[in-house]
């Protein structure tokens, strides 16, 4: 019900600030909420937050979650997508590992979309890092998606869509993929967003 659902939202949000103190005992109750969950809202906000942060509570969380779920993709994908957001220096090269997950497929939607999806759309931080590694590992999925599933690299190449907004550097690292994307070999779904967002005829 409404009023449940709004005390769990503010016990999440209390949990991220009191974590976002950077207190160790803070890291200990985010991992005893998880542990103590009886609902998976309240288990993926826990998961969240020690996704975000380093060290053996982190691992142990993401660990059990996956060994108790693993058999059931749809949860499955929450545990991707927690990766994925996961604002982190690292989390270009967290993504481009769990691409060789063998849970994971490019050829499978939605498993795509909580991998990929989740950080191009949900990690603004990793996709728009500054040295444009996140701009390349989307080029990359999406021209290997494109030979089989067009409509889905287009939609993830939408995510370029606002990168003249973006400041100088990080605008001229997202030029210079789709440049590189625009004279690739693509289908005319995936051409066509390239071309019309980076202003081509």
């Amino acid at each position: 019900d409404a009023d449940s659902a709004g005390k769990r939202a503010l016990r999440a949000a209390s949990l991220d600030l009191l974590v976002g103190t950077g207190d160790p005992a803070e890291t200990e109750r985010a991992f005893r909420h998880y542990e103590d969950a009886t609902n998976m809202t309240d288990s993926i906000s826990a998961l969240a937050l020690l996704a975000f942060l380093d060290g053996r509570l982190r691992d142990e969380a993401l660990a059990d979650f996956y060994q108790r779920w693993q058999e059931e993709p749809l949860v499955l994908d929450k545990w991707f997508a927690v990766l994925a957001r996961a604002a982190r220096e690292d989390s270009v090269e967290i993504v481009h590992a769990l691409l060789s997950h063998p849970k994971f497929s490019l050829k499978n939607p939605n498993r795509v979309r909580a991998l990929i999806g989740s950080f191009i759309h949900g990690n603004p931080t990793g996709f728009n890092r500054a040295d444009g590694a996140g701009y390349e590992l989307l080029a990359s999925c999406a021209r290997e998606i494109d030979g089989f599933n067009p409509h889905m690299a287009a939609r993830l190449l939408g995510a370029f869509e606002s990168w003249q907004s973006l400041e100088p550097a990080r605008r001229a690292k997202a030029k210079e993929t789709l440049s590189r994307l625009a004279s690739a070999k693509l289908s005319t779904d995936s051409y066509e967003i390239v071309a019309k967002t980076l202003g081509a005829t």
